[in-house]
Parts: structure tokens; sequence; C-alpha cells
């Protein structure tokens, strides 16, 4: 009976101390919510926090004890893939730094009920999506994380046992959505009673790459985990976070960089900085002031894989497939059907591998960097132009040998004629843009300009080129917010603000419409007000191209309209815009060209094609000129309706056997009988 008093006493005399040192602790609080000189008190007299002491009561452990947690879990949510691959990076960092063994779990897979139970370690690599909304596999477990951070039958406690951190993955150019999702988990698991052994993390794309901001992440979480588990031996670690850092100088030079910053920030605002609290923004300062290149070792690496030559720090050319198809003599691509480029002859590049969007059907998989403004370290418009050229004909060279080429291809193909100003990123962005294709017109060179319509001072900037396009991806704001995914909050305004811009050029201007089963196919009428805007010589429109399954998007081959389809689409908004006429058609990349009968129709033939050297000439002439000054005929092959259905007829046709099963049920059902569509079946686009 003594033996039970005494522990009773000894608990209520714990008891008694832990409230008592609770109301120490909230009368210290009042003094520093009304005096910022109090705010280090707790820290300059030495003492515990109220989590310190009530771990030391419970006998978890000291102030400057340990805790043996050897396991644990990283549970992520992805959309495009970056998750999952940096949750995989931060277990293997735990293994090497801590001696954890932490399994990888995607957050659809994971049964949420569970998180109570949790012992270990729990670390959470989430990203977020459109409009500050979790990726599609998160869903389910964001809701039940909202849902019980306010159900009163859970309680404040309900995540008592869970230690956890948050790293998230984002971008700051979405700055009213930046990192929302992570921001709101750390919330709510810490209203659930979940301990939050480390400032949630904000990673920052636009700051450099992810994979550098967990590494260093990790080797903060140091001096936080040491309450948690046991380090390894300092060395060790040392070399391990060097090693997938890149190279131990740099890591030495980024912790010398952050032990500064913290230094800082301490003088200056004359409080404690907890060593998380230097996030992506802090860590990106470690490469100094000057403004950083645009392209870092992973997006560099990533868009290598793709195939993209690399010019300078932010440029880009890459042989495109219908380059490589007339190569062989087996045909061109549309913008040899409709304004008779030779496809062979033209280089596709681009002086800006960043965009001011992150399309849903971009096919770059959305490896290349984004911005609103001009942030990066700029290269001449001279060594860019030279670079591309040099590139595009190494290119060429290296078809020779490859079976079907024809030499006198060969030949033709490495004096550029043709340059397509898209292939990825946004090449108005550019400052020198003007200057890049003044020197492109120099070398003999046409330009055809793809923009989408996020810059409106730039496109009014903008010199004559041969063509200037604008990507009008859906009809209505909504729906070009859930297309192109844009930076800019104010982006239906800039949209309409550019198409008022192209109004104004007298140099031929294109509107480019690329239809997305449900997504756009629906949206004829609205497509059609927005060429009033702009009044366009030209409207392409295109089926969508699939690029195969991928983590970026969630496009199928469903999603890909067929070329009757797009011939339909095309003849409603004609049949809305009598001033347009159905011009041309290439069925091999699903393309159809709608054209003005004002300027392009003389009596029944139309004039889509282009003088390239007219329009060399005129450029040299420094005079004021317009679209109709170097226009000729369209051939008849090209033409709407025409057997061909813009195939070249001095070009050899290759048919390639497709077999997407689900796409032809559901078009054998739609059209009654089994056969697929030919040609037009291939998922092909330039």
């Amino acid at each position: 009976m003594a033996d039970g008093g005494e522990e009773g006493g000894g608990s209520s005399f714990v008891s008694r101390i832990l409230r008592l040192w609770k109301s120490l602790l909230r009368l210290l609080k009042d003094l520093v919510a009304s005096s910022k000189t109090c705010q280090n008190l707790s820290l300059w007299l030495g003492l515990p926090s109220v989590k310190e002491v009530v771990s030391f009561a419970r006998g978890e452990r000291g102030r400057n004890g340990s805790r043996d947690i050897t396991t644990g879990k990283v549970l992520y949510g992805t959309q495009k893939g970056n998750s999952r691959r940096l949750a995989h990076k931060l277990a293997h960092l735990a293994k090497v730094n801590f001696g954890l063994e932490l399994e990888v779990l995607s957050l659809d897979g994971y049964e949420v009920e569970k998180l109570p139970e949790e012992r270990g370690l729990v670390f959470f690599v989430v990203s977020t999506y459109t409009d500050g909304t979790p990726p599609d596999a998160a869903k389910w477990f964001f809701r039940w994380v909202e849902e019980s951070a306010h159900d009163f039958r859970c309680g404040a406690d309900f995540l008592k046992d869970l230690k956890f951190a948050v790293f998230g993955c984002g971008n700051s150019q979405y700055s009213r959505n930046f990192n929302t999702c992570a921001k709101d988990l750390s919330e709510k698991l810490r209203l659930m009673g979940a301990e939050e052994v480390a400032e949630v993390f904000l990673g920052d794309e636009d700051k450099g790459s992810l994979d550098t901001q967990l590494v260093d992440w990790t080797g903060l979480l140091r001096l936080r985990l040491q309450d948690y588990c046991r380090p390894l031996d300092p060395a060790q670690a040392a070399v391990a976070a060097a090693g997938a850092h890149g190279s131990k100088r740099k890591s030495d030079k980024v912790k010398a960089k952050l032990e500064r910053i913290r230094a800082e920030k301490l003088s200056a605002s004359g409080q404690s900085t907890d060593i998380e609290d230097i996030g992506a923004k802090d860590l990106n300062e470690v490469e100094g002031g000057e403004k950083p290149e645009m392209l870092n070792h992973t997006v560099r690496g990533n868009l290598k894989k793709q195939g993209y030559k690399i010019i300078g720090t932010h440029s880009g050319v890459k042989l495109c497939r219908w380059t490589k198809s007339m190569l062989r003599g087996r045909g061109g691509c549309y913008k040899h059907s409709f304004y008779g480029i030779e496809s062979h002859r033209c280089m596709e590049a681009t002086p800006s591998l960043a965009c001011a969007n992150k399309c849903v059907f971009c096919w770059r998989h959305h490896t290349n960097p984004i911005g609103k403004e001009w942030k990066w370290k700029m290269d001449p418009p001279e060594d860019i132009v030279t670079g591309a050229i040099q590139y595009h004909r190494g290119m060429i060279k290296e078809m020779r040998g490859v079976p079907g080429v024809k030499p006198e291809r060969i030949a033709e193909g490495i004096a550029v004629k043709h340059c397509a100003l898209s292939l990825v990123g946004e090449p108005i962005m550019y400052p020198k843009i003007n200057e890049l294709c003044n020197r492109l017109h120099g070398e003999g060179i046409s330009t055809f300009l793809v923009t989408n319509a996020q810059f409106p001072d730039a496109i009014e900037k903008l010199v004559p080129v041969t063509q200037l396009y604008v990507s009008v991806d859906a009809g209505n704001k909504e729906s070009l917010k859930a297309i192109d995914r844009p930076l800019f909050s104010d982006f239906w305004e800039r949209f309409l603000l550019c198409l008022q811009k192209l109004r104004d050029k007298r140099q031929r201007t294109v509107y480019r419409l690329t239809l997305v089963n449900d997504w756009n196919v629906e949206e004829v009428e609205q497509y059609a007000s927005l060429v009033d805007i702009g009044k366009p010589d030209f409207i392409e429109i295109k089926g969508v191209t699939y690029c195969g399954t991928n983590d970026a998007s969630s496009l199928t081959i469903k999603s890909v309209p067929y070329h009757h389809e797009v011939r339909a689409f095309g003849e409603k908004l004609c049949a809305l815009k009598e001033d347009y006429g159905l011009a041309c058609e290439h069925e091999h990349s699903l393309s159809i060209l709608l054209a003005r009968k004002d300027r392009f129709l003389k009596g029944d033939k139309w004039h889509t094609w282009i003088d390239y050297d007219k329009f060399q000439s005129l450029c040299r002439s420094g005079k004021t000129f317009g679209a109709e000054d170097y226009m000729v005929e369209t051939p008849s092959w090209a033409i709407w309706g025409a057997e061909e259905k813009g195939f070249d007829p001095n070009e050899t046709r290759f048919r390639k056997k497709r077999n997407h099963p689900g796409k032809a049920a559901s078009v054998a059902h739609q059209n009654g009988h089994g056969q697929e569509e030919s040609a037009l079946a291939i998922k092909a686009s330039n």
C-alpha cells in the first residue's frame, strides 16, 4: 500500500508541476504578444517547451535525449510523378543519414484510417495541382483529413501519436496557390494533435531543382530528427548527402551559406530563426546574386532525353518527325499542304524553353521551366541562331544511311529555309525576339512563330514574321483555365488583349485551335465569338496529339478526335462565320484550314501558299507590306475535299498499321460497322 501510495503521490506531484509550468508559459506567451523584446526569453533562460516537459514526464525523452525510432513511411501525392520520385529519394536519404527504414506509399493506396495508429516517423511529399487542389491520387486522403480536423468526434488529440513532416512540391509562379496542399496538410494534422517534427518545407521549382532542395532539407533535418532517431556518423552522412547532391564541395558551400543566412536573419530580426524556416528561396541564394540559368541539371537532362539539342542556357532545337518523313520521301507536314513549306528544310526551334502555361495536352510532359517574365541569364540572338542551324544540320546529316532517306533531300535539308518557332516554351518571352527573327530573315529563313496569347505587349512590338500564330485552346474563360493551366491570374484579360493586338498586325495571322474530346469540342459558338476579336487570316483546326500515357496528362487515345470530327467542327464554325471558307485539309495530321474569303479566295482559287522569296525581298525593302503581297495559289491536291486529302502526290504514302482497340471499338459503334478509318487513324501531328 505504501508503494502504491507513493506512486500515486508522485503522479499527482508531476501533474501539479505540469499545470504550474503551463500557467507560467501562458504568462510568457502573453508577454511575448505585448513585447517583442520578450520573444527570446524562454530561449535565453534555457527553459524547455511544454512539449518537452510533457515528453519528459511520460518518460519518452529528455531535452537532449533521443528515441530509437527506426521505421516509418513516406506518403506521397502526385500528378506528374515528381512527388513519387522525390518520395523514393527521401526514403534513400533517410536511410543513409539516419538509418531509417521508410516504406514508400502513394496516398491513393494508403488506408487513411490507420493514420492514428502510426508510431514511426511519417513524411509527406505532396504537390499542388490546379486552383490549389490536391492531385487526383490524393483527393480522398485530403478530404478525409479536412473532414476529420473539423469533426468534434475526433478531437484535438486524435493524432497525438503521429510524428510527421511535410515536403511540399510547388512553383511560386502560381502565387495564390503556392504549395497550398502542403500548408493545409500541416495545419490540419496539427489541429488533430499530431507532432510536427520539422516546419513544413515549401519546395519551389521556380527556385531550382526540387531534388536539390530535398537533399538540402534532409541535411537541415538532422537538428530535429536527433530527438527521434540516431543519426549516422557525420562523416558518412556528409558523404552520402554530397553524393546525392552532386559533389561534397557543393554540399559544403550550401551548408556554409545557410549558416550565414541564418545568422543574418537572426541579427536583423533580433529573434531566433529555426533552420527549417530557411526555405527554397534562401536555398536558391546559395548560387549568389547573379541571374540564374533557365535550365538546371535535371531539366536539361530531361529535355535531352526527349531528343532536344540545348543551345546555350535557354534555347533548344529538335528534329521534327515530319522533317524525317520528307527526307525519306514519305510526305510532309500540314504546313507543306497549307502553306507550301518544304518540311525537310524546316528547323523546329525556340529561344525560350520556358512557358507561362502548363497545358494539359502539352506533348513536352511539362519538363520545361515556367515563368511570368524573363528572369534568367540571356544569350545573344546571334549565338542562338548560329547554334540552332549547326545543331539542325548535324541532325540532318545523322539521317544519312537511314533506310529510305534520299541523298538529294539530305543536301536540300542542310540548307535551312524555314523555322518553326514553337517546339516547347513561349518564344515571344525572349526579350530579343525581334533581333532573333530579323537575323533568321537575314539568313533567308522564314519564320512561323507561335504564342500562347499571354504577352500582349510583346505581340504589339513584334516585327513582321512570315506567319504569326496564336493558340486559342478554348472558347471561354473556364475551359481555357482548365486546359492551359496559366500562371497569370488575369490570364483571360491577357488572352483577349492578345487577340485584339493580332487584329492590328498586317502580316499573316492564324488562330490555332486544338480539339480535345470532352474538353472543348462543344464550344463552336464561343470560338466564333473569339474570331470576331482577332479577325485572323486563317484558322487552323487540328485534333490533339496523343503522346502516350504519362503522369503529366490525364488524356487518353479517346481524347483524340477523328478527322471527320475535325471536319465537322470546321463546317459548323464556317456556318457561323460566313466570311471564312473551308480552304485546305491534311488528313494525316487531323488538320484543316479555314481562310478569309476576301483576301485569299481569288475567283474560285484559294491562295494560301506563300512566296517565300517574295517575303524575304519585302523584309529587306523596309517598306510596309501585308499578307496579300506574298501569297500564291494553293495546289489542287491540298484543297478541301480533294481526293488526296492534303497528301502531296509527289511523295510516297507509307501507311503504318495502328492498333487502338478501345478507340476502334468506339468508332465502330458510332459508324455501325467494324472498319477502322484508314490513314487518319494514325494519331500523328506536327
